[in-house]
């Protein structure tokens, strides 16, 4: 896989600290960025100093561009962006839910994917070559009850990867929507507190690993998978299987 710069938002833990690590233990130039500074230095810890942390709210559109600027500096241009920062709640029927909260976990979920993926988009514009992978959910796909605010975001989010692979696909750039599954982050070990459905997972055995989605984003991140941009990739799926379909209706289509 070629060194690039990747950078990892949400990388102070769960899936974005496994990613980061993973990535990083490849070769690439990793740099993360989180709202805990205590968080983003265990995984520069872990990861043996490779790792470069870089403290930002993704939801400021002034920490975004200056964070993005400060990794560029020092880095090099972005060539992989991984949007994983991410939060769960308010988990409660909507009428009970608090109008801040609320809006607050879109403002994460969604605003600020879209004001990173603006920030680094006219770089790779440029450059003519780019990914950029959305951590998306199942949640994106269907309802959950009291979970509106998160599947709003999510489905919003799916939306916003085909919008980008459209958009910026005459220009050699991809953008991918995943879902990991049920991976024991901070929010679902909040949300199973209120949510039987994610508990009854949880319990049935159907957690999924942290590391296990640095595997799918390895995949994507080598470009076999650029033929499925604007596409949902979930962890389950047989990724050379689906490419191989994908490239066969192309080359019917022909």
């Amino acid at each position: 896989m070629t060194a690039q710069t990747v950078l990892v938002t949400g990388g102070g833990r769960g899936i974005g600290r496994a990613v980061a690590l993973g990535l990083a233990a490849d070769g690439m130039r990793v740099a993360i960025c989180a709202r805990s500074p205590e968080q983003l230095d265990e995984t520069v810890r872990a990861s043996g100093g490779v790792v470069v942390a870089i403290p930002a709210d993704v939801s400021n559109p002034e920490q975004v561009e200056s964070m993005i600027h400060d990794v560029e500096h020092r880095l090099g241009p972005v060539g992989l962006l991984i949007n994983n920062a991410g939060v769960g709640g308010p988990f409660a029927p909507l009428w009970e839910c608090d109008a801040d909260e609320w809006w607050h976990c879109l403002e994460i979920n969604l605003r600020g994917t879209f004001l990173c993926c603006r920030h680094v988009l006219p770089g790779m514009i440029e450059r003519g070559a780019g990914r950029i992978i959305n951590v998306a959910s199942g949640a994106g796909t269907q309802a959950y009850p009291s979970m509106s605010a998160y599947v709003a975001g999510k489905t919003a989010l799916i939306r916003l990867s085909e919008q980008i692979a459209v958009e910026a696909a005459p220009y050699g750039v991809t953008a991918f929507a995943i879902t990991p599954g049920i991976v024991r982050t901070a929010a679902v070990e909040r949300a199973r507190r209120h949510i039987p459905a994610i508990q009854k997972m949880l319990d049935d055995g159907l957690e999924s690993p942290p590391e296990a989605v640095t595997g799918m984003i390895r995949f994507i991140a080598s470009g076999e998978a650029d033929s499925l941009s604007g596409g949902v990739i979930a962890l389950n799926d047989d990724y050379r299987k689906l490419v191989a379909n994908a490239e066969s209706r192309k080359l019917r289509l022909c």
